[in-house]
């Protein structure tokens, strides 16, 4: 008899997490395991890259509710007889309004408002798995019913006193908790100290065989005949991951004279912004938004120079499959950084500023010994670390 399994996350975007349960479901035993995976999302990029043996969950009403525009969505509650759905939504929208920025208290103030219009999963599994921070861990604590549940934490999980008192009653209800490298533990347990014992560490899953053949498939992205230097950066547009340095780098590398352009893989809430600042500073010709990519390897595989300029990171995805194809890094010295970067080695790390990063990019384009021996060593480290599903198989077993 197969074991059941659920996965819950937000969507498969292109992003860390995302990318990480990809890879993982990829290499999962499906003689043993039949899977179910949750989304609240759809239509991400990463969708396509499932195995068959994965069966995507119908979607939350709420969830499709919540696509409807304003006067839609009251017609629809209207001719149904049923105003929750919508009190529930106009609720969450004024909450948010007076709310402070910040990720933990939106998921918070998600779930205060509408999680009592959001059903129960109706079937029971023998595993179930939140494998995002958030109304994820919220969900399978709250909504399904498992012989066993495991949440997974992928960010450095810094929380106020409000938002630890309130996420704590749901990580209660998880057998096991796991971070995606030590330092993102290491955080998760110095804010929540009582569930040390029940902490673990698994990293994101790099398959380095899918990354190189993936990498060597035929696209016409970067092939222009731009002779400059290509720099790329992956990540959520978000205030986490420090695009507002990444344009100020940029602009500093501008103006030294330097030939090169930037681009940028993700999507995200800052993109109108991004937009509006490129123009600002005149970077139009310089730094170059190209949105989500399913495969974004043969376009990380064309670039000379992998940029990370994050304020937080888990355990840091992008930088693992940069180095797996042998582009030398630079990145900020974030909670987890060094975890896997060796400063001088495998790239340079730097300061959180615009200014360190322009440098650190500086020094690559310009000291040519120094580019090749990080090139050398970049291509005698040992690549990927799917040894972690057997983590993954010890934890759940």
């Amino acid at each position: 008899m197969k074991k059941t399994m659920l996965f819950v996350i937000d969507s498969l975007n292109c992003a860390g997490a995302e990318k990480s349960l990809t890879s993982l479901l990829s290499l999962l035993d499906y003689s043993e395991y039949s899977v179910d995976l949750m989304l609240f999302a759809h239509g991400g990029a990463f969708e396509e890259l499932l195995p068959e043996d994965v069966r995507i969950v119908q979607p939350l009403k709420y969830m499709q509710f919540s696509q409807l525009n304003i006067k839609e969505s009251l017609l629809f509650s209207i001719s149904n007889v049923n105003l929750s759905m919508f009190m529930s939504r106009i609720k969450y929208s004024i909450k948010l309004r007076f709310a402070r920025n910040g990720t933990a208290q939106e998921a918070r103030i998600f779930w205060q408002s509408v999680s009592d219009v959001i059903e129960c999963n109706p079937k029971e599994y023998d595993i179930a798995i939140s494998y995002a921070q958030g109304v994820p861990t919220f969900y399978v604590a709250d909504k399904v019913k498992a012989k066993e549940k495991y949440a997974w934490v992928n960010v450095s999980y810094r929380l106020d006193e409000k938002e630890r008192q309130y996420q704590k009653k749901f990580y209660n209800k998880y057998k096991k908790i796991v971070g995606v490298s030590h330092s993102a533990k290491e955080v998760f347990v110095e804010t929540f100290p009582y569930f040390l014992d029940k902490t673990h560490v698994i990293y994101d899953i790099n398959n380095f065989q899918m990354i190189s053949k993936m990498a060597e498939a035929e696209s016409k992205e970067l092939d222009d005949k731009f002779d400059g230097v290509r720099i790329l950066t992956i990540g959520r547009l978000s205030q986490e991951k420090g695009y507002d340095i990444a344009l100020d780098a940029c602009k500093k590398l501008k103006e030294k004279g330097i030939k090169f352009k930037w681009y940028s893989l993700g999507k995200g809430p800052l993109k109108k912004e991004l937009e509006d600042n490129i123009k600002k500073l005149d970077l139009y010709d310089n730094f170059v938004l190209l949105g989500v990519k399913s495969n974004p390897y043969p376009i990380i595989s064309k670039c000379d120079i992998y940029v990370q300029t994050s304020r937080h990171e888990g355990f840091g995805l992008a930088i693992a499959e940069a180095r797996m194809l042998n582009i030398p890094v630079v990145s900020t010295r974030f909670d987890s950084v060094y975890n896997q970067m060796i400063d001088g080695k495998n790239g340079l790390v730097v300061d959180m500023t615009g200014e360190a990063v322009a440098e650190g990019v500086q020094k690559l384009i310009n000291d040519n010994e120094l580019r090749e021996n990080i090139t050398k060593y970049l291509k005698c480290e040992k690549k990927g670390n799917i040894e972690e599903l057997e983590k993954f198989y010890e934890l759940i077993n």
